[in-house]
Order: structure tokens, then sequence, then C-alpha cells
């Protein structure tokens, strides 16, 4: 453990500033008060009972702390002084906590943070009674330090509100990403089973906001992930995370049986079919005593599943999950599904998955979309949320940027999301939101939580532009608190990433909440939908008829019950009627539920047709504005990262005035 410790505190010294660290920096403190202030309350480390379980936690203190207060930190087994920091890790060691500390303590994944005194001494006390608790107990006090927040009087008790705090990587086999931008995917498959310090300095990074699980392979999944070398190397990956409370899985290919096993069929009511993935997860559990299961997209976007058997997704799901129950798997089974022959794609996974509510198993999770459509940045929030009071339920994010420019466009997505978990969808009654849902605060869930897909990759700085690594953090920060709001979230990020410069502070805040409402102005307005063409990034309206139904007359998709779709219908009756008026319907979603004509009136007074205009406009103004911003920290942040994220900015520009002149001609 020392000799670990020291290593960690000389690899401080002269390190770059390219974005690698992310918001684990752990810069010297700049400021001699605060300083000073700091170094007061953290003299020492104490951990009375070192064991290989909590050399994360301790290993990252030493290094935050080292960092931070720009000297050498010790690490002994009892306090010597006040200013201690001490970690108490066992139940043995917490008969130095008072009765009632340590009832707060006994939370699975939770941890404390106390002022208090320990035989005569002022301290600090980091206490969990898990692996992942104590972990986490550690990053919050860094994030205190490091932010500037007061290190006295704390009385602080933490546990996360999703029990599940997923990250979904649609990396594929070869390297490539799926919907990646920032580079190849940071799993090398064709170099494992040698190890790569990234993948530690990665798990850090997860394990710093709380996240929990992670699946490292595409969800169009290649079979070949479940061949006995392919595990074998997973299983290196397993160990990395581990570590750090992350556990893994696999996404599979519901096919697996057929073009792995040989078998004839993929028939989930087949004994030849349950028994080869019986085998093969008891393979997997040989090699990897903590796997967390399967991720799997079937009868999707033509993949493989139980319906080409004319069995239900019920039946497939609860197949896999049988297979895993014995070890204390689970299966995590992707709602997204659409026909494209019908009149009104939104509506097909609601159709398919709500009458199956009841009928999955209980290790077995639908995860389902935050909307009906595809991750747009404005679409109503999907209506099977709180209708699946009987079958556990996780929203899947999007983290990585497939519809909202990329790595190229600095839009941050935490005030989108927050919409979707505070939206109430009164399945239970008034206040019946996305989050208390997803929490398992509503039904008896066994699964729940929160899924994002990741915008990693091997990009120096992991996610290629600077400001998307605000999407990552934030995403993490909103699975551990849904209550934190989007302002508060930037600061965190803006202070651990780019410092306490108030300046900057501020200018970067200022800079990412109004970015997703800028990039829907020069984009798609009003909820209009997809607009651009097959690469998911560029304009092209033209081939976007079934989306925004725009004619001689109007614009818009109608999905009222009355005249259009019936789309409304699948949420609960309050939201029901109120998307299916014109009057009571959101504005920012008014052509994703109604065909209006192009003279309709808005609140505003303007017509629809001058106000898609004028956005376009004021969105490219908005994007300038951005750069501004930007230009005005020069000398206040690091140059190489400065002039990263200024290119980035103007590709931005250009590309925000290539959306209004397709839009607008």
């Amino acid at each position: 453990m020392f000799t670990t410790v020291l290593l960690v505190v000389a690899g401080l010294a002269a390190r770059g500033e390219d974005g690698y660290e992310a918001w684990l920096r752990y810069r010297p403190i700049d400021d001699p008060a605060r300083l000073e202030y700091c170094r007061t309350y953290c003299r020492e480390i104490v951990i009375s009972s070192p064991s290989r379980e909590w050399d994360a936690a301790t290993r990252e203190l030493v290094r935050g702390l080292s960092g931070l207060l720009d000297r050498r930190v010790a690490v002994l087994g009892a306090p010597t002084q006040s200013g201690a920091v001490i970690l108490l890790v066992k139940r043995s060691d917490l008969s130095l906590l008072s009765v009632d500390e340590r009832e707060r303590v006994r939370i699975a994944e939770g941890f404390i943070i106390l002022s208090t005194q320990v035989e005569g001494k002022s301290v600090t006390v980091i206490s969990a009674e898990t692996q992942r608790g104590l972990l986490y107990g550690v990053f919050h006090f860094l994030r205190l330090v490091a932010t500037g927040e007061p290190l006295e009087g704390l009385s602080i008790s933490q546990q996360p509100a999703m029990p599940l705090r997923m990250i979904n990587h649609w990396d594929n086999l070869n390297g490539v990403v799926e919907r990646g931008y920032a580079g190849r995917s940071i799993f090398r498959w064709d170099q494992l089973p040698i190890g790569d310090s990234r993948y530690t300095d990665y798990a850090r990074m997860l394990a710093s906001v709380g996240i929990n699980a992670i699946a490292v392979n595409n969800v169009n999944a290649a079979v070949e992930v479940l061949r006995s070398d392919m595990l074998e190397k997973a299983a290196v990956l397993a160990e990395h995370f581990r570590e750090y409370g992350i556990t893994l899985y696999l996404s599979v290919n519901f096919a697996s049986p057929m073009r792995l096993g040989g078998l004839s069929t993929a028939d989930p009511a087949d004994p030849a079919v349950q028994g080869w993935w019986k085998a093969k997860a008891a393979e997997i559990y040989r090699l990897i005593p903590d796997f967390g299961g399967f991720l799997v997209k079937a009868n999707s976007e033509g993949q493989p599943g139980p319906l080409d058997y004319g069995r239900t997704h019920a039946e497939g799901a609860n197949m896999l999950g049988r297979a895993l129950a014995p070890h204390g798997g689970s299966v995590i089974w992707r709602a997204f599904v659409y026909n494209p022959r019908m009149a009104d794609r939104a509506m097909e996974s609601y159709r398919e998955f709500a009458p199956l509510d009841g009928r999955f198993d209980a290790n077995v999770a639908v995860q389902i979309k935050n909307g009906p459509i595809d991750f747009q940045i404005r679409e109503p929030v999907h209506p099977l949320f709180g209708q699946l009071a009987r079958t556990n339920t996780v929203l899947e994010l999007q983290i990585t940027q497939e519809y909202t420019g990329r790595s190229t466009h600095l839009v941050y997505l935490v005030p989108t999301w927050k919409e979707v978990l505070d939206f109430d969808t009164y399945t239970a009654g008034r206040g019946t939101t996305v989050s208390r849902v997803i929490a398992g605060r509503v039904f008896p869930y066994r699964i729940c939580g929160m899924a994002g897909v990741s915008n990693v990759g091997q990009e120096r700085n992991w996610t290629g532009h600077h400001f998307a690594a605000a999407n990552l953090y934030g995403y993490g920060r909103l699975a551990w608190d849904p209550e934190l709001s989007a302002e508060s979230i930037a600061e965190e990020w803006a202070r651990l990433t780019w410092g306490n410069d108030p300046v900057v502070v501020r200018t970067v805040v200022d800079m990412l909440l109004p970015s997703a409402a800028i990039y829907e102005k020069y984009t798609s307005p009003l909820g209009v939908g997809v607009l651009c063409n097959g690469n998911h990034y560029d304009p092209r309206p033209a081939s976007r008829e079934y989306f925004h139904h725009a004619d001689g007359l109007g614009v818009g998709f109608d999905r009222t019950r009355r005249s259009g779709s019936g789309y409304t219908q699948q949420y609960h009756a309050v939201n029901t009627r109120r998307f299916d008026s014109r009057a009571t319907c959101p504005e920012e979603l008014l052509l994703f539920f109604h065909h209006v004509p192009y003279t309709y009136r808005l609140k505003s007074g303007k017509t629809v047709i001058q106000h898609i205009y004028d956005t376009h406009y004021e969105g490219v103004e908005e994007a300038r504005g951005l750069l501004e911003k930007w230009l005005a920290l020069e000398g206040r942040v690091n140059p190489q990262r400065h002039r990263e994220v200024r290119l980035r900015l103007e590709a931005q520009i250009a590309h925000a005035e290539k959306w209004r002149e397709e839009i607008n001609g």
C-alpha cells in the first residue's frame, strides 16, 4: 500500500493540461488562504484496517489531496493530530462513531462524511459499509476540497437515488464505435488480455460520479463476444472495473446459439437453445464471478429476437434471465423497437411492451429510451414510463451526441434530461415523475435506474470536444441524485475541469446552460422532429417528410385522438388531454403532436413559419455568442485547451449556418 501511495504522489509532478484528467485534475489550489485552510483540515490520512478492498479509495484520496494541497499527505494507522482524514470501513471501526452516526452508515452504496472528535482530536471521518460507498465518499470529499466548499462542520449522508447507474458502450469488437465521435473504442480487444492503464483511469472517472455498471460492447452485438477466448479478454476488463465498484455486462446477439453454437434455431422455447445459454452463462461466471448479465437488442433494426419464432419479448428475455438467475445475473432488454411500415413509429414500442407488463421475470428489466423516436433534441417523454407497474424499468439516455451535433457542437444535455426526469406521468397519481418511477419509489422494482450511451473514445481528452465531458459528468451526477439542478452540475464540472477562477466558472456555466436551446433553434424548433439526413448530422428536410408532414398548407405530425394517429392516448389521461389540445400542448412540442397551418399564431404573436425562420437566425447568432464568450477567456485557461475549444466552436457556427440556409432557403 505505502509503495503504491508513493508512486501515486510521484506521478503528480509535471502533468500536462490536455483534458486527459477530465474533472479529476487535482491541480494545486492557487488561492493561498484556501490552500492553508484545506491543509489544516487534511494533515494526514488514517486507515485503521488496511485491506486490498479499500486500496482504490485510499489511493484516490492520497492522489487527490497530495495534488490539491501540493504536498505529500502521509497515510497512517491512527490519528496523530487534529486535521486527520479517517477512512472507516469495518464494523469494528464504527465504534468511534455515535450510535446515530453508525446507523447512518448502514446504506448499501452510501457514505457519511463527518466532522467529529476522535481521541480528543478534531478529524474528518469518511465512512461506509461497502467498497463502493467508501469510494463515493472519497470522491465527494475531494469534490468539496477542489470546488472551494467548507470543510468544517461537515455532516453529510448520501446514497444514490438510482440502484442501477449504467454506461452502455456501442463499441464494436473491431474498434469502430457506432455513433461515436471521439475516436476509436478505448477497448482494444485485439490487444487484450494485455491490460491498459487507460481502463483504470476510465474506471476512476466513472466511479467518481457514481457509475456502478458498464456494458462494454455494441447492442448491435457480434456473436464473437461470447467465444471462450473473448470471454477471457472480457474478464481482464472486469478486473479493471471491479476495483472501482463497476460491474461488467455484455451485449449479446439473440441468435448466438445458431451462429456461434451451431444449433439450427434460436427459439427460446427450444430445450437445446435453453441449454446452450445455461452452459454459456456458467462459463462466463467461472471467469467473471461478479458478472452483471446481458444487455439485449432484439427484433429491432434487423437484429434477431424471439419474435422471429412467434414468441414474445418476455419469453425471450425470461429464457436468458433463467440462464443467469442461478449466478445472480440479470437481463436488460431494450424497448427500442419500431415498424417502419407503421403510420406512426412513435407508437410501436408501447404497442409491443405495454401488454407484456407483469410477464417479465424478476431478474429482467426493460430499458426504455427517453422518448418514442430516437434521442432527438426535443421529443416527448416515452409513454411507457409509469405504465409498467409490474416490470422492472430502466431509463436510457444518450450521452453521445448522435442527433445533437456530434462532438462538434457544444450541447449541454443535462437540462433536457432534467425535463425527462421531472416529467409527471400521473400513472400513480400526481407526482409520479419519471425519476421516482425509475428509482423504484413508485412500484416495487428489483432492477431499475438509468443507462447512458457513452461518448468516450480514444481521443486524448476522452470525448473529442472538451465540453462534451460535461454530459458524461452530468449523466453520472443525475443518476446519483436527479434532484440536482443543471446549473449546479454545470458549476461543479466547470470548477473541477477549468479551475475556480470566478470569471472562467461563470463564463463556462453561461455557455453550457443555453447551449441545448441554441442547437434546437437552428435545427428543429417546435418539436418538428427529424430533419437530418442519414448521417444524423447534416440537414436534409426533404428526405424526412415522414416526420414533419410538411405540405402546402402546414407542418407537423397529427398524433391526436380525433384526427391523428392516436399516439396521445398512450399517456395517462391528464397528459393525453394536455397534448391533444393545441391550446394546452407545450409549444416546444407543438409540431410533434399537431399539424398546424403555417399561419398558426404562437403565444409570442408570431406565426409558426415566422418563428421557424427567426429561430434559425437567432440560433446562429447565439452560437456566435458562445464563441465570443470563450474568446474572452484567452489567457485565463490553458492555451492548448482554449485553442481546441475555439476550433470546435468555429466549426459549430459554420454548421449552424448550413442548417439555417438549408431550412430557410
